[in-house]
């Protein structure tokens, strides 16, 4: 543990020095040895860190965090900076975000040159200068780096290990998963996690999102062959396609990511229950603390069904607390392959047109991706002008469809809109709009809240009731109706229960899922029993298997009932 007030390390929660509440990682920081030009890595304590440990000269601050920069992408920043080709190829270059570091020295490149610079000139040069390129000293300094790093990296390695072997107590090793994305951070996760446990066989699921980079699904490939004996499962939404849903509900944007869910999250929970059924797994994921301020929110060993995305399993992250420079320290020293996406400049390699990408992610896309990068420029410029937007190229290029909320503009928005009428004859009864004809389908959607019984309802009105599961007792009454400006309607009237309104706001989540379901998948990856399957168009809850827990219908699990309120609610 360490307290920040004092710069001290404890064995304690509070420090005994000055009573704060202490922190469970050590505060790193960046230095640059001159002499040996090379990052170093070291704890900030009131000790005088600051001596190179291969020459033990004094070192000078240079970051918190660092990323390498590889021969690829030292040769696009000279042509970007209009410097001869290969000017820098002896040098030490490093990076934070878009700050370079050349021999420790520092230059910013601005979002604007990457937006604005040409990228088929680029493209053009960089095809006629890579021939020159090499990695001779490149791969010097990283031996250096290593030299001067090594201690860090036994004391990540060791600390690492005890982790991964205090997660696994309570789990056999057929019930732990690796989470792979074919991104650093997961292949880092993978590699220490099989080493820790000397098992070359755990089963790692590979989140093919289709909006891979080509670069990651070549990655994919070849760390399987390179794993033989590992059990390697492809998750994959192969029912939807992206531009389809696009078109639908609009593109994702950094607050209504839909497309986690839709093409991540859901598939793998799928791959989860079949693999393991109802079982609990403990599943190893590449989460870093540092990587964005929501993520600096979890914590390192996760079960609380309120944090994890898929209800079955336990999540352990054994890189929590690594900077990026600790990550490719890692990857680096030991030799382990990677994405070859990395060598380009990318700093990160989800999916290629994320709205979380930066400015330069977009860059290097128009220059390694240019078809799609095109197509998807297209698409966003024809989506702004169908929802209003005065300027669409503009609004495109400047970024503002990443910061898009809700379904204004949107045909598909009325589908979250629960519109009703209070019944007039009947107390606690609602007439609900429906978007689909009363079905079976519908009826079904009421599982969760106890036993179907349609024995019971009034044959003649086609009513089904539903039981309370702890004494069968009715508390809804469910049957087709005909209201003046519905084209479908049902009827849900509720009884024999202390809180109507809770029960009734309930109810309208299912009639709005049933409006609205887009097989996002969410309600998959939240159900722990996996009783909710979409299958084809129908959402189906498996009777035998609801334990009638009623997540599915709780706001705290699922905000306004289903995720297309989020991503088609307007104003």
């Amino acid at each position: 543990m360490w307290c920040k007030n004092c710069c001290i390390e404890t064995n304690e929660e509070i420090c005994p020095i000055c009573g704060i509440k202490t922190i469970d990682e050590l505060p790193t920081r960046v230095y640059w040895c001159e002499d040996c030009e090379v990052p170093v890595v070291q704890v900030v304590t009131q000790a005088d860190i600051e001596c190179c440990p291969m020459c033990g000269k004094k070192m000078k601050y240079m970051a918190m965090d660092l990323r390498p920069v590889f021969p690829e992408e030292r040769l696009l920043l000279e042509i970007l900076l209009n410097k001869k080709p290969n000017e820098y190829i002896k040098r030490s270059v490093w990076a934070s975000n878009n700050r370079y570091y050349i021999d420790g020295k520092t230059m910013t490149i601005s979002n604007k040159l990457f937006q604005e610079t040409n990228a088929d000139i680029i493209s053009e040069k960089l095809e006629m200068y890579e021939g020159e390129n090499s990695y001779v000293y490149f791969n010097k300094h990283i031996t250096n780096f290593a030299k001067a790093n090594q201690l860090r990296l036994h004391y990540l390695k060791d600390e690492a290990y005890e982790f991964i072997h205090e997660a696994t107590k309570k789990f056999d090793e057929e019930h732990i998963v690796l989470s792979f994305s074919g991104g650093k951070d997961s292949t880092v996760t993978a590699d220490i996690v099989i080493k820790a446990l000397s098992n070359p066989n755990l089963v790692h699921i590979f989140g093919d999102t289709t909006l891979e980079f080509p670069m990651t699904i070549e990655y994919a490939k070849r760390y399987r062959e390179n794993h033989p004996q590992a059990i390697f499962q492809i998750a994959k939404n192969s029912e939807q396609i992206f531009y389809d849903v696009c078109e639908d509900i609009g593109p994702p944007a950094r607050m209504m990511r839909w497309c986690c869910s839709m093409f991540k999250t859901g598939p793998i929970t799928r791959v989860i229950n079949n693999f393991y059924r109802e079982q609990r797994i403990l599943t190893f994921y590449g989460i870093r603390k540092y990587e964005s301020v929501s993520r600096s929110k979890y914590n390192r060993i996760e079960d609380d069904s309120g944090a994890v995305k898929i209800q079955q399993q336990t999540v352990a992250s054994p890189i929590f607390l690594w900077s990026d420079i600790d990550i490719w320290l890692y990857i680096l020293t030991e030799e382990i392959d990677f994405n070859e996406a990395y060598r380009l400049g990318y700093d990160r390699v989800g999916c290629w047109c994320c709205p979380n990408n930066n400015q330069r992610a977009q860059f290097l896309s128009r220059i390694y991706m240019p078809e799609q990068a095109k197509r998807w420029r297209a698409f966003l410029i024809e989506f702004a002008k169908k929802i209003g937007k005065p300027d669409a190229e503009v609004y495109v290029d400047s970024g503002k469809w990443k910061a898009r909320q809700g379904g204004n503009g949107l045909v598909a928005a009325s589908d979250v809109k629960i519109k009703y009428t209070n019944c007039t004859t009947e107390e606690h009864a609602k007439i609900y709009r429906l978007v689909h004809p009363f079905d079976e389908r519908l009826i079904g959607m009421f599982t969760p809240f106890g036993r179907i019984a349609p024995e019971l309802g009034q044959k003649l009105l086609n009513e089904v009731l539903v039981l309370d599961i702890k004494n069968n007792v009715p508390i809804l009454s469910i049957q087709p109706f005909e209201q003046d400006g519905y084209e479908y309607a049902v009827k849900i009237r509720t009884m024999n229960v202390a809180d109507h309104n809770t029960l009734q706001r309930m109810a309208g989540y299912q009639i709005k899922k049933f409006n609205a379901c887009r097989k996002c998948l969410k309600c998959e990856s939240l159900c722990r029993t996996s009783a909710i399957s979409i299958i084809g168009d129908n959402y189906y809850i498996n009777p035998e298997k609801c334990v009638h827990c009623k997540k599915c219908v709780t706001a705290k699990y699922l905000d306004g009932g289903c995720m297309m309120d989020k991503y088609l609610r307007t104003k």
